[in-house]
């Protein structure tokens, strides 16, 4: 059990899109689940990206700045995820 970053409720790591932080400080995001590096979870939905974008819930996961590319590549992944 993972709690998103986003609503902050406790689910199924599988449920949810892991993005990490690995050791060269990039941002990735893990569909696999099992990438080296530091991770933090949200929900696949709208709601919660927007709640972890106004909370700052991946600044607080990592403490430090994110880019604001890894939000695009999450409402993109979100979108996809979406149209299945």
């Amino acid at each position: 059990m993972r709690q998103c970053v986003g609503c902050r409720e406790m689910k199924n790591k599988k449920e949810m899109i892991r993005v990490i932080r690995t050791s060269e400080q990039e941002f990735v995001l893990d569909a696999t689940g099992k990438k080296n590096g530091r991770g933090a979870y949200i929900c696949p939905n709208r709601e919660c990206l927007s709640q972890a974008i106004k909370s700052k819930g991946l600044e607080r996961s990592f403490k430090q700045a994110i880019p604001k590319e890894v939000y695009e590549s999450l409402e993109k992944e979100m979108e996809h995820l979406e149209s299945q």
